[in-house]
């Protein structure tokens, strides 16, 4: 009997861990995708229903330069981005949270169950509506300075960790 309940206990903690990495717990974002270092959360770009942080005002637009490369790098790190998402990309409807498809380092989110298929089979297409929704965009400080702070960083564009900018 001993032995029975233990086997029971112990498939029990095998299942639990196996749905753990089977949905393949995400996780939120703390670093920049840029540069790596430490998000300010007054620095971010919104992106297909995502919000994206970075440490200084040089990174949003190297993540613009090529978003993918980054979307990518959030995907392999399991990284769960902030949404900033309203409406069902495939019918324009105020979305559920319970209803979702994550592709590419994104969760993009639904009004039905009917609308993860037709998403999946053209995921490019839906994920240019996201594009279109309106969205609240702030990156801190002006073009100006923008171009200032990456014109500083230059190409290289290393990290100063102790005032988690770039230097």
């Amino acid at each position: 009997m001993k032995k029975r309940i233990t086997g029971v206990i112990a498939s029990v903690i095998v299942i639990s861990l196996a749905g753990a990495v089977l949905a393949g717990d995400k996780q939120p974002q703390t670093k920049c995708p840029v540069m790596g270092g430490k998000i300010d959360k007054n620095v971010y770009t919104d992106f297909q229903g995502q919000r994206i942080y970075f440490c200084c005002p040089a990174c949003p637009a190297k993540f613009k330069a090529d978003p993918e490369k980054y979307m990518a790098k959030f995907a392999r790190d399991g990284v769960l981005l902030e949404s900033t998402q309203k409406t069902c990309p495939v019918m324009g409807r105020e979305i559920k949270k319970d209803i979702f498809v994550d592709y590419k380092g994104r969760r993009v989110y639904f009004c039905c169950p009917a609308c993860p298929a037709k998403f999946k089979a053209d995921p490019e297409k839906y994920l240019k509506a996201l594009e279109k929704e309106p969205e609240s965009k702030k990156e801190q400080g002006s073009q100006k300075e923008q171009e200032d702070s990456q014109e500083k960083c230059g190409r290289k564009m290393k990290m100063d960790r102790k005032s988690g900018g770039c230097k």
